[in-house]
């Protein structure tokens, strides 16, 4: 466990990690893409969950011309927001947050979302006491699974790369992560399988944050508590 005094950091994903949220926005890009007379199938919508939109949009409707993609991420916003109330924490964030911040470590929410669907998150989420920074779209010119977040995230709380972890639920965590050389820990909430997310970086695959919470002295982020 750190003794140096030195921070520390537990770098978390919302979506599909904190949130039961993936699906609603399965749900909200299917709508939006229908709408928007754009065809794709569903399973490719859950399979680019968790990137940039408008990288989601170039892999998942690039040969649709530009007014179509503009709809179809306004309709995402729209449907999006409509579903808000469905927006539910996962089992276990709670108590997991709190005994790392007990425990010593910062914690950073580090994700990009944009602001407004931030907000929502947020507030269902109800865990800001816990938190000590918050990363978001306007803060980087690329999302996951670009590194950028992740640096702004260890920026924000003055924390180099070797004394964090991120956790999260989708092989682009894994891979901007990677990228900066923090060590990705993964969760299955948000419906990646356990091979693909090792294959992403993973050095540990947990079921969710309840079960990383019961495994928190055998797993990665020990090291970093006191």
């Amino acid at each position: 466990m750190t003794t140096d005094g030195a921070r520390t950091a537990v770098l978390f994903d919302i979506d599909g990690t904190l949130m039961d949220s993936n699906y609603l926005h399965v749900r909200a890009w299917t709508t939006a893409f229908r709408q928007a007379g754009i065809t794709v199938d569903t399973w490719r919508i859950h399979r680019a969950i968790g990137m940039d939109n408008s990288r989601l949009l170039d892999d998942l409707a690039g040969d649709a011309d530009d007014a179509a993609r503009v709809a179809a991420k306004d309709l995402h916003a729209s449907q999006y927001a409509e579903l808000a109330g469905e927006l539910r924490r996962f089992d276990g964030v709670r108590p997991l947050l709190r005994e790392i911040r007990d425990r010593g470590a910062l914690i950073v929410l580090a994700t990009s979302a944009p602001p407004h669907e931030l907000d929502r998150l947020r507030e269902a989420l109800d865990c800001d006491d816990l938190v000590d920074a918050v990363t978001n779209a306007d803060d980087v010119a690329e999302a996951k699974p670009e590194p950028d977040i992740v640096q702004v995230a260890l920026a924000a709380v003055g924390v180099e790369a070797g004394r964090a972890v991120m956790v999260g639920d989708a092989v682009w965590d894994g891979i901007a992560a990677q990228r900066v050389g923090v060590p990705f820990l993964a969760v299955r909430s948000g419906g990646s399988g356990p091979g693909e997310l090792r294959g992403a970086g993973a050095v540990e695959v947990y079921e969710d944050v309840a079960v990383l919470h019961a495994m928190i002295d055998s797993s990665p982020i020990a090291p970093l508590l006191r």
